[in-house]
């Protein structure tokens, strides 16, 4: 079982200890810069006010932003797929001819 700690992060000018995986540390400190990276972007650019609804509009945009990856990433998979079964196509007609 992996070991697990507390970790401080700073989101919006506010500190939150957070316990995660020894082995998950940096993801979460990660993720947590890229977490107030955006929600400050959208304080110092919208007239949204309030902490939690910054939090919303930010996981929202990243909701969002994580659901047209995973469509784009079903797109290239079918493509890659076809494309393999035509290359697998084609070497079992060059092998039976």
């Amino acid at each position: 079982m992996s070991q697990s700690i507390a970790v401080d992060v700073r989101i919006l000018d506010k500190e939150y200890r957070v316990m995660c995986p020894l082995n998950e540390r940096d993801d979460l400190i990660a993720s947590a810069r890229e977490l107030d990276k955006r929600m400050q972007e959208i304080r110092d650019h919208s007239r949204i006010i309030g902490s939690e609804r910054i939090a919303v509009i930010a996981a929202l945009n990243l909701m969002h932003e994580l659901l047209q990856k995973d469509v784009l990433q079903q797109e290239t998979d079918r493509s890659l797929n076809k494309r393999l079964s035509h290359i697998a196509q084609q070497i079992d007609n060059a092998l039976s001819s």
